[in-house]
């Protein structure tokens, strides 16, 4: 098994992820062939990936290959996971989670309502684990769902992949010795998005408020917005101190000073972006000054690429 230490060469994580050459996005949506979409492509490469495995702290391990990072905490009497990741990725994830602690999986947490973080609900439901989550995952899952920017619609999940037990502002969960923390973020990613600080070994899970070292992408159609991912990078920071192992949606684990970046990175474009909008211009007209420029060849380089983030920046900004 990996280590954190490991764990911490980016390009390590893309060549074991799968997905760096297959969901390189470059143009905004409106560009997309209508089978295009990255979520079609992200799922192609889940069936093929391996699911890796990396020790955090304590009874803690990220698990890695089927879209969103995962965290399992491995019990005496049971396991508990944040996140289901892609269901093509069943089995290697029943595998690989049985290879590490063979008990059974008694409850799932949500972080939010995206495939790539809960389209496993469904087998992790029907072998009997409480899924948790914020009630707006619930709301989402619960219908038929557009996303424009990545082209694609999904359909209402089947009722064993619902989450079941839900909350409007916060969570405790305790569990294995361990009192797990959840709290809703103002709508930033989507309106659904929690983090989880597991408070006795300091490790918090953000999702997909923050993507160590690529730009984000930002779901207009289930209430996000660039504004709040701004407030929510600002939530991040204050609540972490130098020690505290963070566990990004996507991307390498990492410390409070990668947030730091991570937040002054969209503080600047959004400025970048907000002055040329307000001055007159087009998307077209914006995209084509670039302004990411000074930050592309750090953070345009994966599912997100420069012009793809401009256009997200440019929609929430009024």
């Amino acid at each position: 098994m990996k280590t954190t230490e490991d764990h911490m060469d980016r390009r390590q994580f893309l060549t074991s992820a799968g997905l760096l050459a297959a969901t390189m996005i470059v143009a905004p949506r409106s560009l997309f062939a209508q089978n295009d979409s990255p979520v079609t492509k992200i799922i192609g490469e889940a069936r093929k990936s391996a699911i890796t495995a990396t020790k955090l702290r304590g009874d803690l391990t990220l698990l890695e290959g089927s879209g969103g990072n995962i965290v399992l905490l491995s019990g005496k009497k049971g396991n508990l996971m944040v996140d289901a990741g892609i269901d093509v990725s069943k089995e290697k994830i029943k595998t690989k989670i049985a290879s590490i602690n063979n008990v059974p999986l008694l409850y799932l947490i949500n972080t939010h309502w995206h495939f790539d973080h809960a389209s496993g609900n469904q087998w992790i439901g029907r072998e009997g684990a409480k899924i948790i989550a914020h009630q707006n995952t619930a709301k989402w899952l619960s219908r038929r769902t557009r996303v424009d920017d990545w082209n694609y619609t999904f359909p209402a999940a089947p009722k064993d992949a619902i989450p079941t037990s839900l909350f409007a502002d916060g969570h405790q969960l305790d569990f294995e010795g361990h009192v797990i923390h959840l709290k809703h973020y103002t709508p930033a990613h989507t309106d659904s998005d929690i983090f989880v600080h597991f408070q006795a070994v300091d490790v918090l899970h953000v999702a997909d408020t923050w993507w160590n070292g690529y730009y984000p992408f930002i779901d207009y159609n289930t209430g996000g917005n660039i504004h709040g991912m701004i407030k929510a990078a600002e939530q991040n920071i204050q609540m972490t101190s130098p020690s505290t192992l963070i566990v990004p949606g996507h991307g390498p684990v990492g410390k409070k000073a990668d947030l730091i970046r991570y937040r002054d990175m969209l503080v600047s474009i959004e400025r970048a972006v907000s002055k040329l909008k307000k001055s007159g211009m087009s998307l077209k007209e914006v995209v084509a000054a670039r302004p990411t420029k000074k930050f592309d060849d750090k953070w345009g380089k994966f599912v997100i690429g420069p012009d793809f983030f401009t256009a997200l920046v440019y929609k929430g900004i009024s």
